[in-house]
């Protein structure tokens, strides 16, 4: 009886090869479990044999797995289509959208592309765990077209180097394409022919910006190359242009006139558009009524019209060193939804009743107008905070604010939200642009203040939400969601962290909580900063989302966008949900029709909030090498903020300026690299580089064409 068992244990499934071979036949198409065992005629009896043989089978990889549940042909995947993501070392990578694989490609095997360009690639067999790789056999369809670089002048032809290290090859330019351009100027360069990979991309000048110190040209690069609006259709601003704030009794009618209520803003001495007020009220029950009325402009802003549609494309307002180029037209976010002192203004209110305990126990979000009493600067408040001799009026209600936002930030890291506060520096310019000072940005608790109310009010709301969905009903909207670090990546900080010295073991289904302990645990002392930046690149990028998948880093189980609608779309399309839902549940058309606009939504504001962030990041590098280039014959303390086989990474403190030192100029030794310590040990002397190691430098070398910076040590052996 046990040898007969033992004999139906290894008999092979019989479903296995009626799987496969049904596959092979309708190569180019998926099914469904339940679909593929109506097709194969499986009987209830049987389908924990038919079970068993998918998942045999597309463990040992003879059949495809595909996202979603489906199943099919692997012979169907051979061939892939997706975006290209370049790294600055020359290769790169598609993920296969059937699969969620990243399929790996070779700097020999990109045949043309560029780094957002759609590719079809042909996969390469491989062994057994290792990656998938290919090679790029067409470019679908271009990201860009136009790229920004330096001309140069040879006594042939000329050539641009391009700004962006991810685009790897100079262009050809024609002579009679150059525009007379000279030699070292900024240009745009329109790509119209690049055939095989054996040759250059060859292209076209289409415009001039002028020579790099020249004011302003710089950071135009940046925006030209990002792909970024400047300007707004001349018909579309001066239809703008002519809307005007008619308060009528109508629209009082409908509102919470809020006009006599102490309502005041706090922004950095330069804002120009101030999108959220505040107030605070205590109660007669012993809680306090935390006010947040933000710009009201989904009242200006109508559902698909040509304002609405621009918005969106452009996702946010961007925030570059020397300028703002904003998601909506000055005449709205400086001036209509603008909350001035002093003006009334039309509001849209996240209005909580919260209690001794720091526990919103009841709210309303309501359409309101206010009329703003004053505009503080962060550090006007932050001087009543610390002088509690101040005789200023409104000096009683900012203490008691900020007494609440210490207890509600209390609350969120006792609930495990985690502190990523990095140092900031902010440029001095002169009138042309060029940076005079960097100055190190201070925290301060008015602008804790702040940002705990704004958190508070953006939990509420997607609580709301979700507390009027109850049951069955579905109500769409947009959520700001951050997942969870990855087990890969958790396992390289635990790597890094280790090679710090400090033994830690990491959950890979760790909690927010967890993880910030972990934090707390290690973070303090001289690797604190490298630590923390390290930390937030494990993290996964937060991104907008129709579905609620929770916030790890803050640790909240609902969070939306809400208080920034005149420089984030998704504010925007919140607040206009909202209302709608104020009125009436959405009908099962308008649920499917949201739905649907949503993902569009929600994909268009994640990339544009991306693209932005990197040229903010590539503006502040611009001016960093510009401030040094001028600053070169000093030295610098900084702290080792990587360690690779081809040299040292350094950042430099304050300034936050990174450089490399590059092996080969580490003459004094023969140094070895550990890839699981993150350090350098020369072979001779035992001299030690470690990641975080408090190092003294000097500027080697500065590449302004590429704004990279070469650094050297001062002395032969680093401080430690």
């Amino acid at each position: 009886m046990t040898k007969k068992t033992s004999q139906n244990k290894d008999a092979k499934n019989p479903f296995e090869k009626r799987i496969v071979e049904f596959l092979k036949k309708k190569r180019g198409k998926n099914f469904l479990r339940k679909e593929l065992s109506k097709a194969l005629g499986v009987h209830k009896g049987e389908y924990h044999l038919f079970q068993d043989a998918l998942n045999t089978l597309s463990k040992r990889k003879k059949i495809a797995r595909l996202k979603g549940g489906a199943f099919a042909s692997l012979s169907s995947l051979q061939k892939i289509q997706g975006e290209m993501q370049l790294t600055r070392k020359g290769f790169g990578f598609v993920t296969d959208e059937r699969t969620g694989d990243d399929v790996f490609i070779g700097a020999q095997n990109l045949n043309t592309a560029l780094n957002g360009d759609v590719v079809e690639v042909q996969l390469f067999g491989v062994s057994r765990g290792k990656s998938k790789e290919g090679q790029v056999l067409n470019i679908v369809s271009r990201k860009h077209i136009r790229f920004v670089g330096t001309y140069h002048k040879s006594e042939y032809y000329g050539f641009m180097v391009p700004d962006n290290p991810k685009v790897y090859r100079d262009f050809f330019i024609p002579e009679k394409k150059a525009l007379d351009a000279k030699n070292g100027q900024k240009i745009v360069v329109e790509l119209e022919k690049w055939e095989t990979n054996m040759l250059n991309p060859e292209g076209r000048v289409v415009q001039i910006l002028g020579f790099p110190d020249d004011p302003g040209v710089d950071v135009t690069s940046i925006v030209i190359s990002h792909g970024l609006d400047t300007e707004f259709e001349k018909s579309l601003e001066h239809n703008v242009n002519q809307m005007q704030l008619e308060i009528t009794e109508e629209e009082l009618s409908r509102r919470l006139d809020l006009r006599d209520k102490q309502i005041f803003t706090i922004d950095p001495p330069d804002a120009k558009d101030f999108d959220d007020a505040i107030s605070l009220e205590e109660l007669e029950n012993g809680n306090v009524q935390l006010g947040v009325h933000i710009a009201d402009v989904s009242h200006f802003v109508t559902a698909d019209d040509e304002l609405d549609k621009e918005a969106m494309l452009r996702g946010t307002s961007v925030y570059l060193v020397d300028r703002v180029i904003p998601m909506l037209p000055e005449h709205l976010s400086n001036e209509l939804c603008s909350l001035q002192p002093e003006s009334d203004r039309l509001t849209y209110s996240c209005i909580m009743e919260i209690s001794s305990a720091g526990e919103v126990v009841d709210y309303k979000i309501v359409e309101t107008i206010i009329h703003s009493k004053r505009r503080f600067t962060y550090q006007e408040v932050q001087d009543i905070i610390d002088n509690p001799d101040t005789n200023d009026s409104f000096a009683p209600v900012i203490r008691k604010m900020h007494k609440l936002s210490r207890q509600l930030r209390d609350k969120r890291f006792d609930h495990g939200s985690i502190d990523f506060t990095t140092p900031e520096v902010k440029f001095i310019l002169d009138d042309k642009g060029f940076p005079i000072d960097i100055v190190p940005v201070r925290q301060m608790h008015s602008n804790e203040l702040v940002e705990e109310f704004m958190l508070i009010a953006n939990q509420t709301v997607a609580k709301h939400i979700h507390n009027i969905a109850s049951g069955k009903k579905n109500y769409p909207f947009i959520y700001r969601v951050h997942e969870k670090p990855d087990s890969e990546k958790l396992h390289k900080f635990q790597s890094f962290l280790n090679a710090l010295g400090y033994k830690v073991r990491l959950n890979f289904n760790i909690s927010p909580k967890e993880f910030q302990q972990t934090l707390k645990s290690v973070s303090e002392g001289k690797d604190e900063v490298i630590i923390k930046e390290v930390a937030l690149r494990t993290m996964m990028k937060a991104q907008y989302s129709p579905n609620n998948a929770g916030h790890f880093g803050l640790a909240f189980q609902y969070y939306s966008h809400f208080t920034s609608p005149i420089r984030r779309y998704p504010d925007l399309i919140a607040h206009r949900l909202l209302k709608l839902y104020n009125e009436s549940a959405p009908t099962f058309k308008q649920v499917r029709e949201f739905n649907k606009q949503l993902k569009e939504i929600c994909q268009i504001s994640s990339t544009q909030e991306r693209k932005a962030l990197e040229a903010e990041r590539e503006s502040i590098r611009l001016k960093q090498v510009e401030w040094l280039s001028k600053h070169a014959d000093q030295e610098y303390d900084g702290l080792i903020s990587g360690v690779t086989s081809f040299g040292i990474f350094v950042e430099t403190i304050p300034y936050l300026i990174e450089g490399l030192i590059r092996i080969e100029n580490l003459a004094d030794d023969y140094y070895i690299f550990d890839e699981k310590t993150y350090s350098m040990t020369g072979k001779d002397t035992g001299r030690e580089l470690r990641l975080g190691d408090a190092v003294r430098v000097r500027v080697a070398n500065i590449n302004r064409e590429r704004n990279e910076v070469d650094f050297a040590f001062v002395e032969d052996t680093p401080k430690s």
